[in-house]
């Protein structure tokens, strides 16, 4: 008797009977779980293939929380030679999923070649015809397949044994669209062989959709006294008044810099001087003062009754309130006196305090998980389940690249084991490869740079990465601008740079936000920095939105209409469907975003959305745009008689008929955009 000998040859072996490997999407070998949202198109690969000339197939299985399969998707493959296949699938519920890819023998595409091969030569005609015959009788036989999708199977075969037809009239019964369209929809599979499976985490909607509006509540209803040249705060009251403009523009999340107590020692004064006058209010991220931390609010702001009242107003508009964690402490934070261990201390007795060169932050001290993790993670961990308990369910977190990505997983997996639709948004901009650490550990969305990728080269490239190389676990928010951010395009394109960036981050991105003045056009730098002068992190700043949007100088209307396009257009909610296309001109980008399959209350149940962008703000621009029309999703029935389709401008509300390949051109100072809609005949 032959000892050890397996029970199958494939026992315990890696590759199954029909190889699948490098299946897409799946993050660190499967240990971390892609990332999506109820009703994304998630793309999904794999490479399968088999020994010989026999025909494959490949589909996507998705598994249901319970382990159930509820969607099959059959893939279609890539480019030839490549042995790579594709597919979409789409969960619908929040909660962990679960996918695998199988290889299979296509056993009627095996048939169908080889029979038609061989016919046409005269070689094993009637065993062709013969094994045809067999093969779709005994599909048409077995259960779970569609009676009337078996009956065709069924006549096929009786038409392939009917000797009193032509030899090619029975090949053709055989291989009839009527058959070939029963064998797509069910195909006739042989030696099944499953991927391991692979995770995916469906979070609620807000994780990965959403437009983002940052202000500073201090300044909100904040008043200055030319007499005595003193500011009285805004307070959360005050800053309450100013939502419904926020939810107006159609705005999804408010987010709210630190609201807590500032340090008095080392406060910074207006622009990052290093002396304060003593009506300065120093930045919010100087945290930690005489009236506590963390966990307190800034005397001026109110207190959590006035908080709460605060989050219930944004709640009856529509609007999350998003908070700012930032893990840093003011010199007189109680935690310095406190917990000395949770800081970094100099050979000279000293706290280390923030720098980042060449900016120095002699106002905050960083926090250093080293000494102390446990007592370091829990009193986190503390500071966040009091903010939730108070209607908080999204954080920004400032600078998380200078914690350890251990710390996070772990804070976010506690949080999310008890609170799933609590929500972390990442402000790291830093390498990649600690940006997509921070994703694969938890995080459900980022900073990203975006902000930084203004040529036409640089923003087809980012594009491409963010949504077909990095998606599964990487989700960029598109911040225009931030406090600390205001770019040269900013400071030197005019009103139309700001348009261009909006139109980019609202429609190539599902998460887009800006920072109070944007619609404004503030624009003026502090000398010799990429930030804004008189900048509001360190003094109050009143503006007077209404006067402005009344005279005409502000930008809230068209931000307004993006978000509109946004809701009305499901094919701009996904990351993954954006495709690339060519166009003449060095500064004209055009992307598409295609979903198909929508609900029958958007018409022809598809949404294509065609986005061309003139980038530079200075001129008008000309370009001749081509399109990947199979990108588009288009049909038959969405054709004129000469070949064109209609395009509707979502801006300006023009119409045009279009087709492969499309003059184009963009005045920055007129419109310096096209948001096109196809239109479905049907």
């Amino acid at each position: 008797m032959q000892e050890h000998s397996p029970s199958h040859p494939t026992q315990r072996l890696k590759f199954g009977r029909i190889p699948v490997v490098d299946v897409w999407p799946v993050v660190g070998g499967g240990d971390f779980p892609a990332k999506a949202i109820p009703g994304e198109d998630i793309e999904v690969a794999a490479t399968v293939f088999r020994e010989g000339h026999d025909k494959i197939g490949a589909t996507a299985v998705l598994f249901d929380p319970d382990g159930n399969p509820v969607q099959r998707a059959r893939l279609t493959p890539g480019a030839t030679g490549t042995d790579r296949w594709h597919g979409k699938i789409r969960p619908t519920g929040t909660g962990l999923w679960t996918f695998h890819i199988e290889g299979w023998g296509d056993n009627y595409a095996t048939w169908r070649h080889n029979a038609e091969v061989k016919i046409a030569a005269g070689v094993d005609v009637d065993l062709m015809l013969t094994e045809g015959r067999q093969l779709l009788e005994q599909a048409g036989g077995q259960g779970g397949r569609p009676e009337e999708n078996a009956q065709v199977l069924r006549e096929a075969a009786a038409a392939l044994a009917d000797e009193s037809l032509s030899v090619h009239e029975r090949l053709a019964a055989g291989t009839s669209e009527e058959v070939l369209a029963a064998v797509r929809s069910h195909p006739i599979r042989s030696l099944v062989s499953p991927s391991k499976q692979y995770p995916i985490l469906v979070e609620r909607e807000q994780a990965g959709r959403g437009a983002w509006y940052e202000f500073f509540p201090r300044s909100e209803g904040a008043h200055y006294d030319p007499a005595t040249g003193i500011w009285t705060s805004g307070d959360f009251t005050t800053a309450a008044e100013r939502l419904p403009a926020v939810a107006a523009m159609g705005f999804d999340v408010i987010y709210l810099p630190p609201i807590h107590p500032i340090g008095e020692i080392n406060r910074k004064g207006p622009n990052n001087t290093l002396t304060a006058g003593p009506g300065d209010p120093g930045s919010p991220w100087a945290i930690g003062s005489k009236d506590g931390g963390h966990d307190a609010i800034h005397p001026d702001l109110g207190g959590f009754e006035q908080f709460d009242a605060f989050v219930a107003a944004a709640e009856a508009l529509g609007l999350e309130v998003a908070l700012d964690l930032a893990l840093q402490a003011a010199p007189d934070h109680p935690w310095a006196t406190e917990h000395p261990e949770w800081f970094t201390t100099r050979v000279d007795g000293t706290i280390a305090y923030a720098e980042n060169p060449p900016k120095k932050y002699q106002d905050i001290y960083p926090l250093n998980f080293d000494n102390d993790p446990r007592g370091l993670s829990e009193e986190v961990l503390r500071i966040v389940q009091l903010w939730i308990s108070h209607g908080v369910k999204i954080f920004r977190v400032d600078n998380p690249h200078t914690k350890p990505v251990w710390f996070w997983e772990w804070l976010i997996g506690t949080v999310n084991r008890e609170h799933p639709d609590v929500v972390f948004l990442a402000e790291a901009f830093t390498r990649p490869a600690m940006m997509h650490a921070l994703g694969r550990a938890g995080f459900q969305q980022s900073y990203s740079y975006f902000t930084w990728r203004n040529t036409k080269d640089e923003i087809e490239e980012y594009f491409t990465e963010i949504s077909h190389e990095t998606a599964a676990f990487f989700r960029p928010n598109f911040f225009v601008n931030t406090p600390d951010i205001l770019t040269e395009y900013l400071q030197y394109g005019g009103p139309a740079a700001f348009k261009i960036r909006a139109v980019l981050a609202a429609t190539a991105s599902p998460l887009w936000g800006v920072y109070a003045g944007y619609e404004l056009y503030e624009h003026v730098a502090r000398p010799g920095a990429e930030e804004y002068i008189d900048n509001e992190k360190y003094e109050y700043k009143a503006r007077d939105f209404a006067a402005a949007e009344a005279e005409g100088r502000s930008l809230a209307p068209y931000l307004t209409r993006l978000n509109s396009i946004r809701r009305a257009h499901p094919a701009l909610g996904d990351l993954g469907n954006l495709t690339v296309h060519r166009s003449t001109d060095p500064a004209t980008v055009v992307y598409s975003k295609h979903k198909a399959h929508l609900p029958e209350s958007h018409s022809g149940g598809r949404d294509t959305v065609v986005v061309v962008v003139n980038v530079d703000p200075h001129s008008a621009r000309e370009s001749t745009v081509s399109l990947d029309l199979a990108a588009l999703g288009l049909r038959d029935e969405d054709y004129n008689d000469d070949g064109t389709f209609w395009v509707d401008d979502l801006l300006t509300g023009q119409s045009w008929r279009w087709g492969e390949h499309n003059y184009v051109r963009l005045d920055a100072h007129v419109e310096p955009a096209h948001v096109l809609h196809i239109r479905r005949s049907r």
